[in-house]
């Protein structure tokens, strides 16, 4: 049922990101490290801005096909620009990133991080899913609380939104990267 309704609230939703983007401070991206963007839907458009200005040489999209198949580059687009795209689909509104997305998706950015390259972490508005992924990223580079890395995040973009079962999951994320073994 929700993934109904994410599908539904789609389209009127990004008009929304759109506009409040247009007549606010809310910014479309927002850079979190050396590394990190963290951002809403990158249109097309976008593509030579973030490639040749912001050293992105890495996406990882946090949508579902439908939500990037007309405005976005496919893999092949972004590979083309010279890009890799990582899909870890996750249903808008409600969805939460698997623990072994996240654990994908934080290995991802940090090959790209020792590359000197800049990594795209989207969703529809830069918000929910894609700030799970980069407060995991956070948690697994600083060995901080999932608190603390949305506290980051908030500093650099305030309005990020991780939801109680989000941050459950970035709870059990962080007791697994964090957690030494003796």
């Amino acid at each position: 049922m929700a993934g109904v309704l994410a599908r539904l609230l789609f389209y009127p939703t990004l008009a929304y990101n759109v506009v409040i983007e247009k007549v606010s401070s809310r910014r479309w991206f927002d850079r979190v490290d050396e590394t990190v963007l963290l951002g809403a839907l990158p249109f097309r458009s976008m593509t030579k801005q973030l490639v040749e200005t912001e050293n992105v040489r890495g996406v990882i999209t946090m949508n579902e096909n439908y939500e990037t198949k007309h405005f976005c580059n496919s893999a092949e687009e972004w590979q083309a620009a010279g890009v890799d795209q990582l899909r870890l689909s996750t249903v808008d509104l409600t969805g939460v990133p698997s623990l072994e997305n996240l654990h994908r998706g934080v290995e991802f950015a940090l090959q790209h991080r020792e590359k000197g390259n800049s990594v795209y972490v989207h969703c529809k508005a830069g918000r929910s899913r894609s700030a799970t992924l980069a407060a995991a990223y956070l948690i697994r580079l600083h060995c901080c609380t999932p608190e603390e890395a949305c506290q980051k995040l908030v500093s650099v973009r305030p309005h990020i939104l991780v939801r109680t079962a989000q941050l459950e999951m970035l709870r059990k994320y962080h007791l697994q990267v964090c957690t030494k073994s003796q």
